[in-house]
């Protein structure tokens, strides 16, 4: 008997539907078709132990399973429970009247128990598209595919729980979800807040210019200055994700395992921070079977480089092109992946190998060592970044003052505003924040009056500024006139951004 069951497969953050087509027949053999990976061609023993544990049997006779289309490898223990479904239902075991309704996913434990797997809610969401009344998942996964509303979302515990479902019309509990409700009460739980950071009022208020234009920051001061703690403290003053954003994002956390069975969707955004021993493949994604890597994971988000210096330059010159063109391709012989990387970079760096400013009396470094340190970080990735800033160390006065300082709310208020401005501006177009201007919209909308003009001339010549630097320049000016609901660019405001050009002085060319 020929039965039909769907499962799924994930390509990039998106997904495709698999039919997989069971056939019992007389004879003898257990054939699996249709490039399954080594996890799928193992999992006639997880069935078999499965099925005998729950009271049921693989059919001493010729079984044949395809899994289509069959020019598309799959790979993953997520295709267990589809195929023992369709082995059961192909052997007269069970009713096999509502199999078709369903996407059935899951991996099998010895004694029938289901185990979480990866990609849900893109698998939920392409479920939805194709017509399919609903889709059956171990109970861990439930509320992530909750997130997807018009779709009957059915969470077993294990494969006994699904057989019932078809033979007796047992029910499985289904999962609702108000995804509004939930997204609205979780979208400003953050765990830390700007009011903690003692001092260093220059430096916040870059970190208010980088997230009111969505700016890429690197931060430049010795140890202990408060780098990191103002770096974890950026998502704070974000504007929240809208509900588009939430679920991109969730769909790549989802696609790389990232999810927690508590957690449905992502309502703050992503903060990654990955160690300096990265390896090129992790940060940008890759690998035989590609999964979305770092910079991805920090899509809508912030990714933090943490001692930039000290990152492997092949690891740092690999994110040169998802920095401008925020996604990231990764080919291979058969197929291409496409990931989002749209993300703020944020990264620290000490001012020399000894940690200090090379004015500080604690700096130790020749300037051999300071030229060698600096190189590390080549020119073109530099001015990829918008804004440098230099920290400060933080005096005893004013870590020793009791007053807070300003929340992240109140920053955040202005940031909001500031963005706003920006999305009316930018309506009509395919940006959204001031970052994203290319050099057509620069043009448009950045014009300067001969004071201005001067200055940054000045600027250009005196600093071997880079075209790509003056353009920086521009777009960072046009984010603090929008702080200050400017709808001309100042000079004032060219001379802030100019400050804010740090690493191309003749001071850090030792």
């Amino acid at each position: 008997m020929l039965i039909k069951i769907y499962g799924s497969a994930i390509h990039g953050v998106a997904a495709q539907t698999i039919t997989i087509e069971v056939n019992v027949d007389t004879g003898i053999g257990y054939h699996l078709v249709g490039l399954p990976d080594n996890a799928i061609k193992e999992s006639s023993y997880r069935i078999s132990a499965a099925l005998k544990n729950v009271g049921y049997k693989i059919p001493g006779k010729k079984i044949t399973i395809n899994m289509a289309p069959a020019d598309l490898r799959k790979e993953g223990s997520a295709y267990d429970l589809s195929i023992a479904v369709g082995i059961l239902a192909a052997s007269d075991q069970i009713l096999a009247d509502r199999v078709q309704e369903y996407i059935i996913m899951g991996e099998l434990s010895l004694d029938g128990t289901l185990q979480p797997i990866k990609g849900v809610l893109p698998i939920a969401i392409q479920a939805r598209e194709e017509g399919f009344k609903g889709i059956i998942l171990p109970k861990q996964n439930t509320r992530e595919a909750a997130i997807v509303s018009g779709l009957e979302v059915l969470g077993a515990e294990n494969i006994k729980e699904v057989i019932d479902f078809f033979n007796e019309g047992k029910p499985i509990e289904q999962t609702i979800l108000d995804t509004r409700k939930e997204f609205q009460e979780k979208i400003n739980n953050f765990p830390f807040d700007f009011s903690e950071v003692k001092g260093q009022e220059t430096a916040k208020r870059a970190m208010e210019v980088a997230a009111a234009g969505g700016h890429n920051i690197i931060l430049i001061g010795p140890p202990g200055s408060g780098k990191t703690m103002l770096a974890k403290r950026l998502p704070s003053i974000l504007p929240p994700l809208t509900l588009k954003e939430a679920l991109e994002t969730t769909k790549i956390h989802s696609v790389a395992g990232k999810m927690g069975t508590e957690t449905s969707l992502m309502t703050i955004r992503p903060f990654r921070a990955p160690h300096h021993t990265i390896s090129d493949v992790a940060l940008v994604g890759g690998g035989g079977y590609p999964q979305p890597g770092e910079i991805s994971l920090a899509h809508n988000g912030v990714l933090f480089l943490d001692e930039m210096p000290e990152f492997k330059r092949t690891v740092l010159e690999v994110m040169r092109q998802p920095l401008e063109d925020r996604e990231v391709t990764i080919s291979r012989a058969k197929f291409t992946v496409n990931y989002p990387a749209s993300f703020m970079l944020v990264a620290s760096m000490n001012p020399s190998p000894s940690g200090y400013f090379p004015d500080d009396p604690n700096n130790t470094s020749s300037t051999y060592e300071m030229q060698r340190y600096m190189n590390k970080l080549s020119g073109p990735l530099l001015d990829r970044i918008d804004i440098h800033v230099e920290v400060q160390k933080v005096e005893f006065e004013q870590l020793a003052e009791r007053r807070k300082g300003e929340s992240s709310e109140n920053i955040r208020q202005r940031v909001l505003k500031a963005r706003a401005t920006q999305h009316e501006r930018y309506k009509d177009l395919k940006i959204s924040y001031n970052a994203q201007m290319g050099p057509k919209e620069i043009e448009q909308f950045c014009e300067l009056d001969e004071t201005s003009f001067s200055l940054i001339k000045t600027a250009m010549e005196k600093l071997n500024l880079s075209a790509r630097a003056y353009d920086r320049i521009l777009k960072v000016a046009r984010t603090i006139a929008d702080l200050e609901t400017s709808e001309r660019i100042l000079s004032y405001h060219i001379s802030e951004a100019i400050q804010y050009r740090s690493l191309d002085r003749d001071f850090w060319n030792v």
